[in-house]
C-alpha cells in the first residue's frame, strides 16, 4: 500500500481537501483528531502526561483539560517540546497500526493528515507528500472565523509551524486551496496519479 501524507499550514484547508479524497474512497487518518482521542482515552499516555504536567491536567471524569494544558505549554517552548515528545510517538504508533489495517483491507493508498508532518519527522515514513496551500491573509481569515479568535492569536499559532514555502519545497504534490471551483479537479488529478503509482510493479 502506498502511504501518502497530507499537510499544510493552519487555515490552509487540509480537512476540506481530505474530505474530497474520501469521496474517491480513500481512507484518511486524521492525526490531530487521533492525538486528542489518545490523550483522553489511552491510559498509558494519560499517565505520562499527568506525571509531567500535574493532576490538574485531567478533570474528575478523566477528560483532558485542554485550556489548562495550553496555558502551560503555549508560551513555554521547553514544556511544549516535552508534551510533543510524549504525544507524538503514541500518535505515530497508532497511525502505523491504522495503516497496517488499511493495507490488510487491500486499499491502493491511504492518507495521513497532520499539521506537523514535517516538524515531527513522521513524513520520513511516508511515500509521497501533499501540501495544501492558500494565501496567508485567507488562512488568517479562515481561522479567525472558524475559531472565533483574533488575528494576533492566529499569527502566534502560525509562528510555531514551518513556513508554507518551506513545506512546498518538500512536497511531491501541491494543492492550491484558494478557490473551491478548482479544488476537486486538483484532487482528482492527484488521485489518479497516486493510483497509477500505487499499482506500478516494483515501484
Amino acid at each position: 500500500m502506498l502511504k501518502v501524507g497530507i499537510t499544510g499550514g493552519i487555515g490552509s484547508g487540509k480537512s476540506t481537501v481530505c474530505r474530497l479524497f474520501e469521496k474517491f474512497g480513500v481512507p484518511v487518518y486524521y492525526a490531530d483528531d487521533r492525538a486528542k482521542w489518545l490523550m483522553n482515552y489511552q491510559e498509558d499516555l494519560k499517565t505520562k502526561i499527568q506525571k509531567e504536567f500535574g493532576v490538574g491536567v485531567y478533570d474528575e471524569d478523566g477528560r483532558l483539560n485542554r485550556e489548562y494544558l495550553a496555558g502551560i505549554v503555549f508560551n513555554n517552548k521547553a514544556k511544549l517540546e516535552t508534551l510533543n515528545a510524549i504525544v507524538h510517538p503514541a500518535v505515530f504508533d497508532d497511525g502505523k497500526n491504522w495503516q497496517e489495517e488499511q493495507e490488510a483491507l487491500g486499499v491502493n493508498y491511504s492518507l495521513k493528515e497532520a499539521a506537523l508532518l514535517f516538524e515531527t519527522g513522521s513524513y520520513a515514513s511516508l511515500d509521497k507528500i501533499i501540501v495544501v496551500t492558500a494565501p496567508e491573509d485567507m488562512r488568517i481569515k479562515r481561522v479567525m472565523e472558524r475559531d472565533n479568535t483574533t488575528e494576533e492569536a492566529v499569527r502566534a499559532r502560525m509562528s510555531k509551524q514551518m513556513p508554507q514555502e518551506e513545506k512546498v519545497k518538500k512536497a511531491n504534490y501541491v494543492i492550491d486551496n484558494t478557490a473551491w471551483e478548482s479544488l476537486r479537479a486538483q484532487v482528482s488529478k492527484i488521485h489518479e496519479d497516486l493510483l497509477y503509482y500505487a499499482k506500478r510493479p516494483n515501484r
